[in-house]
């Protein structure tokens, strides 16, 4: 049976819709739910049947953990064993907010949430919505994407629907995403903190946040699926379109093409995102243009990539990005949703 989708767009509305998710959830049910970031596949995150359930619904591996999402710092502290002065600094500056510490995890965060591991991600969103539903609920929810796993991650209820429509009985419309893209995600268990996964808060604003504490210089890109993940977001592809995906750099409309001259597709089928260089539309009709801004490019890159599946694209290139700090968190998701990631450095 298709998912009900409820929307919040009035007083009425919104508390109705809060209603239909918290009865699901406290019944031990999985919803689709806004968040700023992207849409979230949200379960008690204090039953270990029902974080199991959204990994059946998602197809996720059971390797790779999920966040929990919180609505107070109270809530945070019962989900871990330690609340270290780092975390308070960083939770302090940025919460509610898209950024995820990793802290030692409490005994009531069952397993399947860490996969595994003796941590866990926690995040206290700035979405009103899903604030509403944690707050009525009155316990914390597990809540990764909400899209089969390995697949582009949801920016719209739309994008809910056409991935989970199907497995889930409700899906709650909060409109687009504001951020985007992933939180950024920090392991505050040691001395200094560390970047597990990029994303819109970077790492200039990390290091100016954390004042007397440190950021270390260096993060792990990829890791393996027989090791013990502290993040999710770490596996080396991720949030992948259907259609091969290129980041190319070009100078001239010629210099695309002659780029482009292996992929022996038709030209309509080679669907361009650019920011600086835009191609001639004669060359390559399937162009869209994005503004040269990473907050704009964030809140707009995964709607592209849903697009180009919808419009079945043979091939996707996107005019690589700068190399600034306020864009790492872009270039992590374009280099894991490329056929050849790259390695990055997040300090």
């Amino acid at each position: 049976m298709p998912a009900e989708v409820l929307t919040t767009h009035s007083p009425a509305l919104f508390a109705e819709a809060v209603r239909r998710a918290v009865d699901i959830l406290k019944s031990g049910g999985v919803v689709g739910l806004p968040t700023e970031t992207v849409y979230g596949l949200a379960a008690n995150a204090f039953s270990n049947s029902a974080v199991a359930a959204i990994y059946a619904v998602k197809g996720r591996p059971a390797y790779n953990p999920v966040i929990v999402h919180v609505a107070s710092a109270t809530m945070a502290r019962e989900c871990c064993t330690e609340w270290p002065p780092l975390a308070d600094r960083l939770a302090s500056r940025f919460w509610p907010g898209p950024m995820t510490l990793v802290l030692p995890r409490s005994f009531r965060i069952p397993e399947t949430v860490s996969a595994g591991g003796n941590t866990v991600g926690i995040r206290w969103p700035s979405h009103p919505f899903m604030q509403a539903v944690i707050r009525a609920c009155g316990f914390p929810l597990a809540a990764p994407s909400a899209n089969p796993s390995n697949s582009l991650s949801p920016t719209s209820a739309e994008h809910v629907i056409l991935g989970l429509g199907e497995r889930i009985p409700l899906i709650v419309d909060g409109g687009h995403c504001a951020v985007g893209i992933e939180s950024t995600v920090i392991d505050v268990t040691g001395p200094s903190a560390r970047i597990l996964r990029p994303g819109i808060i970077h790492a200039d604003q990390i290091k100016t946040a954390l004042e007397d504490f440190t950021l270390d210089s260096g993060s792990p890109l990829h890791a393996t699926t027989t090791s013990i993940l502290r993040s999710p977001g770490q596996l080396t592809r991720h949030y992948s379109p259907r259609a091969p995906l290129r980041v190319l750099n070009w100078t001239s409309d010629g210099d695309l093409v002659h780029q482009l001259a292996d992929s022996n597709f038709p030209k309509d089928r080679i669907h361009i995102l650019a920011h600086t260089r835009i191609p001639s539309l004669s060359l390559f009709p399937q162009t869209s243009f994005i503004p040269d801004d990473p907050e704009a490019f964030a809140r707009a890159l995964f709607g592209y990539l849903h697009a180009c599946d919808q419009l079945n694209a043979a091939l996707i290139v996107i005019e690589s990005v700068p190399t600034a700090p306020e864009w790492e968190g872009i270039r992590d998701r374009l280099a894991r949703a490329s056929s050849s990631p790259t390695s990055l450095n997040y300090a």
